[in-house]
């Protein structure tokens, strides 16, 4: 599947615009751990796009959450590293993550949106006015954007990367699509 196409899926099932755009952050940071391990890009950057493809219709079911994606991924003829990768980043399955895809696309989520409540805070609410530093000072206040788990944040240590190298790949991979996330 092109990414023009999978977009084109992801805006037929999501209506929510600021859920759209944690995708395209997710996808913005997948594509770049994907060049930094030297993986797929492709293949993680539609992993990072679409692992929300289900949200509106599992929102109120968080257990089906995930599951229900997978399905509608398979459907469309997906990648199965991509289609697990997706189910696992719902911790609330227990699924191991297996490969490096699944690791970062589980600890890239919640990660996506602590920058933003981090961009969000600063005056000018830009991506480009903060910096890792910024970001990491906010992740140490635990009142901070509480929805951003801290656990699967630094579960980058699976994939072999420390906490601020991860953030710092994330934060510049955002900055990059500032425009399309507004920030």
């Amino acid at each position: 599947m092109k990414r023009e196409e999978a977009y084109a899926v992801l805006e037929e099932n999501l209506h929510n615009k600021n859920l759209i755009k944690h995708c395209l952050a997710v996808e913005a940071v997948m594509r770049k751990l994907a060049g930094y391990f030297g993986e797929d890009e492709e293949i993680w950057g539609l992993a990072g796009l679409l692992h929300d493809i289900d949200y509106d219709k599992t929102a109120r079911e968080p257990e089906q959450h995930s599951l229900l994606g997978a399905e509608m991924l398979a459907e469309l003829g997906l990648d199965e590293k991509l289609i697990y990768a997706v189910k696992a980043h719902n911790a609330i399955h227990g699924l191991p993550r297996v490969r490096l895809i699944d690791k970062a696309l589980y600890a890239s989520d919640p990660l996506t949106g602590l920058i933003v409540a981090a961009a969000l805070i600063h005056p000018d609410k830009k991506l480009s006015s903060i910096d890792v530093d910024f970001v990491l000072n906010r992740y140490g206040e635990k009142s901070f954007a509480r929805g951003a788990d801290r656990e699967a944040i630094a579960s980058c240590i699976e994939m072999g990367l420390e906490l601020e190298e991860f953030v710092a790949l994330s934060l510049a991979a955002m900055q990059e699509i500032s425009k399309e996330l507004g920030l």
